[in-house]
């Protein structure tokens, strides 16, 4: 039984569900949802921290979508690696 990965998509697939994940925090902020959303998470996890969310950015959305994609292929391409090296 085969059980290596394809690197490249494995970088793919966990680049684009980190970078989805932090488009879908960045319209949050553009609409206007998201200080309400941290405020329930942080209760509900009994904390209480003074967190502000700052006013929407698209650059810095577009910034942050893209090194989260990047850091996320990274991480999947390098665990296919070693899943590959260890199942050889």
């Amino acid at each position: 039984m085969d059980m290596q990965i394809n690197k490249n998509k494995t970088g793919l697939t966990f680049g684009f569900l980190i970078s989805f994940f932090h488009l879908v925090w960045s319209l949050l902020v553009a609409f206007g949802l998201a200080q309400a959303l941290l405020n329930f998470i942080l209760s509900v996890h009994m904390i209480i921290t003074p967190v502000m969310i700052m006013p929407f950015d698209f650059v810095k959305a577009i910034t942050l979508v893209v090194v989260t994609f990047i850091v996320g292929y990274v991480f999947g391409w390098l665990m296919a690696f070693f899943w590959n090296k260890c199942f050889k």
